[in-house]
C-alpha cells in the first residue's frame, strides 16, 4: 500500500523532513499526563515548570472515583485534587481532567492501588455483587470497572460524580481544555480482555471474552431474539436445532471458537461478535450522554473526549487467530471486510461512537494510543501497530472526528525511533493533538524532553486559534433585535456594529456564543444589542468598561461574561 511504503521511508529521512517539510498536520494541543497519584509534590512542581517552559499546554489528570468517593455514596473528598489543580494553575498551565471510573492498579505501568468505591458492589438491594462485574470465559470476575451490562443501574452514580465535579471546580472552567470520560479498564473503551483477573490473556495472546455474567447472557439472548424474531428463525440462520432460548449462549469453549474460525465462518460466530461489539459501543454512547448531561453548566463549552486502545498484537498472524485480540477487546466486529479502507479495517464502527455526536453541538474528541510503536509482524506478537495508527486516524478523518494521539508505553518516548514514529503519524495522517505518558518522561532531560521540545516547535500550531465562550446576561430584546459580541479583533467586528457576531438566545434572556480567536491574545469586548436587518438601528451598548480576557493556548477554551 502507498501509506506503508511512505511509513518505511519516513523514519529514514526524518532529518530531511524536519528541515524541508511544511508540516502537513499541526498539533492543536501538546499535553502531558500527570502521575497516577502524586506523592512528590516538589518534584511535580519542578516538572510542571519545565513543561511550561518547553511549550506544553495542559496536564491530563486522572480524577479517581475510588479516591474521591471512597467513604460512601455522595461523600466527596476533593482535597487532593484541589492541590493538584492549584499546582497546575500556579505553573500557568491548563488541565484535562479524566473522569476515572476504573481502578488504578493491575494495568501496564500502574504504580498505585486505588480500587473503585467498594460500596458500589453492595449498593443495590437484591443485586448480587457478581452481577455487576465482568465474568470471563475463564469464569473469573473483574473488579476494575463495573460491567457495562449494569449501566442501567450505575450510570446515576457516574452522573452524581460528574455533577459534583462540575460544581466543585466550576471556577476552573477557564483552564479546562477538555474533559475525558473513562469508559472501561485503563480508562479505555474496551473490555478487560487482557487484564490480570484472567490467566495467560495478556500481550501477545488472543485475550479472553468477558461476556459470561448473567446480565450479559440475558442481553445476548434478547439481542438475538430481537434480530431474528423467533427461535425457529435463529435455528434456521445458525443451522442448529435449539429447543429453548436458554440454549442461546456465548461460546462454551471460546478457545475452540477462535481456533476453528467460528467468529468468521459461522453466522452464530459473526452474530456473537457483533453483539459483543455493539454492547461496547452502546456503553460508549451511554457514558458520553451522561457526560453531556452532567457538564451542562460551567463546563458546557469544554470538549469531551474518550480513548480507545491500540490492541496491535495478533493482527498479522495467518489463519483463524488473526485480529483475535482486538475482537476479545470488543473493538471490531467480524461481519465486515477487515481488510478494507472503507471500514477502516474494522474500526469505522467504534469510531462511529464519536461521529454520532458530529451534529450535537458538542465536539467529541477520540484519543488513540500506540503512536510510538513499530510493526513487529513476527511470532509471537504479529504486531501491526504502525499500520493500526494510520487505520484509526484515516477512519476518524473519513467520519469527521477529531482524533488525538498518545504513546502507549513510557519507554516509547525515550528513544529517537519512537519519536520518529510519532512525527511520522503527524506528518502523514490526521492526528490533531498529542498527549505524552507521562510528564516525568519529557521533563527530566534526555531524549524525551529534547524530542518533545522539538515536536512542539515543529508541529504545534503556533499562532493558531483558541476558543472564547462569550455570554451576555439580561439581554432582553424586541422582535427583530438580537444581542451581539463586539470587540477589538476582526473576529469580533473591530468595534463595528455591522460586523459584530450574533449570539445564541437558546437560554433567553441569556445569550452565548463561542468564537475562534487567535491563541494567547488579549481581547477587549462588550455586549451589544442591534437589529438584525438594520445594523444601525436599535443599538444599545453594554454599560461600563470593556471586558478584558486573554485567550488560551491553541485548541483551548476560556469563558467570559457580560450583562446589560
Amino acid at each position: 500500500m502507498y501509506f506503508h511504503n511512505i511509513i518505511k521511508i519516513v523514519g529514514f529521512v526524518s532529518a530531511i523532513l524536519a528541515a524541508e517539510t511544511a508540516w502537513s498536520n499541526e498539533a492543536s494541543s501538546a499535553n502531558v499526563m500527570a502521575p497516577l497519584e502524586i506523592s512528590d509534590w516538589s518534584g511535580f512542581n519542578s516538572q510542571l515548570a519545565t513543561a511550561k517552559n518547553i511549550g506544553v499546554d495542559a496536564v491530563s489528570v486522572d480524577i479517581w472515583w475510588g479516591k474521591v468517593e471512597a467513604a460512601g455514596d455522595q461523600q466527596f473528598d476533593w482535597s487532593y485534587y484541589d492541590s493538584v489543580v492549584s499546582a497546575i494553575e500556579n505553573a500557568g498551565l491548563h488541565w484535562v481532567p479524566i473522569m476515572s471510573f476504573h481502578q488504578c492498579g493491575g494495568n501496564v505501568g500502574d504504580e498505585c492501588d486505588i480500587p473503585i468505591p467498594t460500596w458500589i458492589w453492595n449498593h443495590y438491594p437484591g443485586v448480587d455483587a457478581n452481577a455487576l462485574k465482568y465474568r470471563s470465559e475463564q469464569d473469573n470476575y473483574s473488579t476494575e470497572t463495573v460491567s457495562l451490562w449494569s449501566d442501567d443501574l450505575v450510570v446515576d452514580e457516574y452522573l452524581e460524580f460528574m455533577n459534583a465535579f462540575e460544581s466543585h471546580f466550576a471556577t476552573k472552567a477557564y483552564m479546562t481544555d477538555e474533559i475525558n470520560i473513562s469508559m472501561g479498564p485503563a480508562g479505555e473503551l474496551r473490555y478487560p480482555s487482557y487484564n490480570s483477573h484472567d490467566s495467560n490473556t495478556g500481550y501477545p495472546t488472543r485475550g479472553a471474552f468477558q461476556s459470561y455474567n448473567e446480565n450479559a447472557v440475558a442481553d445476548f439472548r434478547d439481542w438475538t431474539l430481537n434480530k431474528y424474531g423467533s427461535l425457529t428463525a435463529i435455528n434456521s440462520a445458525w443451522g442448529v436445532s435449539l429447543s429453548s432460548m436458554t440454549q442461546v449462549n456465548p461460546p462454551a469453549d471460546a478457545t475452540a471458537f477462535i481456533a476453528n474460525g467460528d467468529q468468521y465462518n459461522l453466522q452464530y460466530g459473526r452474530d456473537f461478535v457483533r453483539w459483543y461489539h455493539e454492547s461496547l459501543k452502546a456503553h460508549g454512547v451511554t457514558m458520553m450522554n451522561a457526560a453531556i448531561q452532567a457538564f451542562d453548566s460551567a463546563f458546557s463549552d469544554a470538549e469531551l473526549g474518550f480513548k480507545i486502545p491500540g490492541v496491535h498484537w495478533q493482527m498479522g498472524v495467518a489463519g483463524n487467530y488473526r485480529r483475535s485480540a482486538e475482537i476479545a477487546a470488543g473493538l471490531i466486529p467480524t461481519d465486515v471486510d477487515l481488510n478494507s479502507t472503507a471500514t477502516a479495517h474494522g474500526y469505522s464502527s467504534i469510531i462511529g461512537v464519536a461521529a454520532s455526536y458530529n451534529n450535537s453541538g458538542r465536539n467529541i474528541v477520540l484519543h488513540f494510543t500506540a503512536l510510538e510503536m513499530d510493526n513487529q509482524n513476527w511470532s509471537p506478537q504479529y504486531s501491526l501497530a504502525k499500520d493500526l495508527v494510520f487505520w484509526v486516524a484515516d477512519g476518524a478523518t473519513a467520519q469527521g472526528v477529531t482524533i488525538k494521539g498518545e504513546n502507549a508505553l513510557a519507554g516509547g518516548v525515550a528513544s529517537d525511533n519512537g519519536w520518529n514514529n510519532i512525527e511520522n503519524a503527524f506528518t502523514w495522517s490526521g492526528y490533531a493533538g498529542l498527549t505524552i505518558l507521562r510528564i516525568g518522561d519529557v521533563t527530566n532531560g534526555g531524549t524525551g524532553q529534547n524530542r518533545y521540545t522539538s515536536f512542539i516547535q515543529n508541529f504545534h500550531a503556533a499562532g493558531s486559534v483558541a476558543n472564547v465562550a462569550f455570554s451576555c446576561a439580561n439581554g432582553y430584546t424586541y422582535w427583530g433585535q438580537s444581542v451581539y459580541v463586539i470587540g477589538n479583533l476582526a473576529e469580533l467586528g473591530n468595534w463595528n456594529p455591522a460586523s459584530a457576531v450574533v449570539m445564541s438566545a437558546s437560554a433567553y434572556p441569556s445569550w452565548s456564543k463561542t468564537i475562534a480567536v487567535p491563541a494567547n491574545t488579549t481581547i477587549e469586548w462588550k455586549c451589544l444589542k442591534r437589529e438584525e436587518a438594520n445594523p444601525s438601528a436599535g443599538i444599545e451598548w453594554e454599560s461600563g468598561a470593556n471586558h478584558v480576557v486573554t485567550s488560551g493556548a491553541a485548541g483551548s477554551t476560556v469563558t467570559t461574561a457580560g450583562a446589560f
